[in-house]
């Protein structure tokens, strides 16, 4: 799982489904829990001071209802619905909601949604942290007492081999072999272009050929996508502004 956190709200006037959701958020790596509230005047007091991600939100409250304190909130935090109610669905996607849980929901299905939430953030934060190194074109690397210059367009994959990498390339049969780690590769590409896949592995996003099941097929390499990055991996699949 990546490192990324999602910071979040509860918001339900009945106990029970606040403490339910509760224990639903403490169950899950990625989100970190800031305020459980009682209605959505406490939660609006709280933002405002304390912005946070995603906020779990009620629908039917009294003197404000969730659909109505949705549309007070700021672009950046999202909101998945949780109701007893199903003809809200509607309106909650109407106001851009991530998602819609309808009472009584169990930890799998509050799970699917938040690893929703999860995979449009992962997008979101990737695409704002890159958006100076997307025209990246070059890559220096040592390898056999030579600084090399790979053009990034040329890569099919990264193959990680303890302390080396290997660099596969179009056209060429035989990998560059330098000395250097995925992880510190991986901080110098653009994650618009390439993405870890593997523990072992970064792809070429444009160069994938098929995928198939949780494997990816590049150049005739079948390389399988580990469950610690398929949820990024899913979010580039699912996403319509990026093609294969």
């Amino acid at each position: 799982m990546s490192s990324l956190k999602i910071t979040c709200v509860i918001v339900d006037d009945e106990p029970m489904a606040l403490n339910l959701v509760e224990s639903y958020v403490e169950k899950t790596p990625f989100l970190v829990l800031k305020k459980k509230c009682a209605s959505a005047i406490e939660a609006m007091e709280f933002v405002k001071t304390a912005p946070v991600d995603l906020m779990f939100l009620d629908i039917q409250m009294p003197d404000l209802t969730g659909l109505e304190f949705s549309k007070m909130l700021p672009k950046n935090t999202r909101v998945i619905f949780t109701t007893a109610f199903d003809q809200y669905a509607l309106e909650g996607f109407k106001v851009e909601a991530l998602d819609y849980l309808l009472k009584p929901f169990d930890y799998a299905e509050f799970l699917a949604a938040s690893n929703k939430a999860y995979n449009w953030f992962l997008l979101v934060k990737g695409k704002q942290k890159n958006i100076l190194s997307e025209e990246k074109e070059f890559l220096f690397v040592k390898s056999e007492y030579k600084q090399l210059r790979i053009k990034l367009a040329d890569v099919l994959y990264f193959e990680g081999l303890k302390d080396y990498i290997k660099i596969w390339l179009k056209d060429n049969p035989k990998p560059i072999l330098t000395l250097m780690s995925l992880k510190s590769l991986q901080e110098e590409l653009p994650e618009t272009q390439f993405l870890r896949v593997h523990r072992s592995f970064i792809v070429a996003l444009k160069n994938i050929e098929v995928i198939e099941r949780s494997q990816i097929i590049i150049n005739n390499q079948r390389i399988t996508v580990s469950e610690q990055y398929k949820p990024a991996f899913l979010a580039f699949v699912n996403n319509n502004s990026l093609n294969l």
